[in-house]
């Protein structure tokens, strides 16, 4: 059974962005400032600073970012990066000479005991251990750059393949750390109805609009949103028809998926706030690094905000109607706060696409403030993107 006929659960700490599917295309003028207003004010309420505060955020991320950029092209030995509680962009030098040249362009550098490359080695055999027999009880398993290790998320280690794969991971020493979590994760949907995107009487949100090498335009989503390649309607008219899904419950899945929009239907460039700041552009989908502020829109949980925590995340998603377990890989995971429904919503960072909600833990319940706090995966829009070999459609 897929996705479309069952119940899922869905919540997720901090924002993501549903974008709005209409008949028409339209044509929205963007001469606005460098940061769209609704981002500003979103991040001014989530940090509990003033507007021009975030903006000063923004700015300071921006640049160490783009310093970065120009240390890999002067070849400077790096091993990732990621965003400090501060603000500060840590980069990991591979070598003191490298250390020397990144602290020397005004960024904090350290020489890590393992590093990104390393720890994705560690994830990546993991990922093969869970993917030939998946590890129920294990929620989730990432690399933290920040503490340097594989974090390995576990609600009940008492299954014999947990215990396994908790015994191959701990093999790793200090470059795997195992923390408990109460939660049990599941794919984000619901059944509620008169969401913003329904199938089926069933609900998720819409995501990005993107388009082929023809120019036809399709929707990039959640693919257990679309598992069954459903027709998709908003406010009860029909708008797009699921075209394809990696998604499938009980095996090895990614959870992305499209939709081809119909001739005389367009989703927007704009993605919604719910009322809360008006719409935020969508200008391109450079991906934010870890530790970057983020939004996102969902039918449910609306408009919410948080910080990106880890990329190239792997999941064990539950069934509550007492189905398969379902290893998914490939997610990224985000303080932003989501519910059931908020399933294909759509996370941006500053003007930048970032993904569409994946799934959370299944009891989590969001307390309608824009930082409420919680936790969420979430599907990268730009391997979506690549995968399909569509251009994301921009303000």
């Amino acid at each position: 059974m897929g996705v479309s006929r069952k119940i899922f659960a869905a919540t997720a700490a901090g924002a993501l962005l549903s974008l709005t599917a209409v008949t028409g295309a339209q044509a929205v003028e963007n001469t606005g400032p460098r940061y769209d207003s609704a981002m500003v004010q979103a991040l001014a309420s989530s940090l509990g600073v003033s507007e021009s505060a975030a903006v000063q955020r923004l700015d300071r991320q921006a640049a160490q970012q783009d310093r970065v950029a120009s240390l890999g092209k002067q070849g400077v030995a790096m091993d990732g990066a990621y965003f400090d509680g501060r603000g500060d962009l840590v980069v990991n030098a591979e070598g003191a000479a490298a250390e020397r040249r990144i602290e020397g362009a005004g960024l904090k550098a350290r020489v890590a005991e393992h590093g990104e490359d390393a720890l994705q080695a560690v994830k990546a055999e993991l990922d093969r251990l869970a993917l030939a027999k998946s590890p129920s009880g294990v929620s989730a398993w990432s690399v933290d750059l920040a503490s340097d290790s594989v974090v390995v998320e576990v609600s009940s280690d008492r299954g014999a393949a947990a215990a396994a794969f908790l015994k191959a991971a701990r093999s790793h020493g200090d470059a795997v750390r195992v923390v408990k979590s109460a939660e049990r994760l599941s794919p984000h949907a619901t059944v509620d109805p008169g969401d913003q995107m329904t199938f089926d009487g069933y609900n998720c949100s819409v995501g990005y609009g993107a388009r082929d090498a023809s120019g036809k335009q399709f929707l990039v989503t959640a693919g257990h949103c679309i598992e069954n390649l459903p027709v998709l309607s908003h406010d009860g008219a029909r708008f797009a028809e699921g075209t394809d899904s990696r998604f499938a419950l009980g095996k090895d899945s990614v959870d992305m998926g499209i939709a081809a929009v119909d001739e005389g239907s367009a989703i927007s460039t704009q993605v919604s706030t719910w009322d809360r700041a008006g719409t935020v552009a969508v200008e391109g989908s450079e991906r934010a690094p870890v530790g970057a502020d983020l939004c996102k829109s969902g039918r449910t949980t609306f408009w919410t905000c948080g910080k990106v925590e880890s990329y190239d995340v792997s999941v064990t998603y539950t069934d509550p109607n007492g189905g398969p377990d379902t290893v998914v890989t490939g997610l990224g995971s985000s303080s932003v706060c989501t519910e059931g429904g908020d399933s294909g919503g759509a996370y941006i960072s500053g003007n930048q696409a970032q993904g569409m909600t994946s799934g959370g833990p299944s009891a989590q319940q969001c307390d309608g403030t824009v930082d409420s706090p919680g936790s969420s995966y979430f599907q990268p829009l730009d391997d979506a993107l690549a995968h399909y070999g569509l251009t994301l459609d921009v303000n």
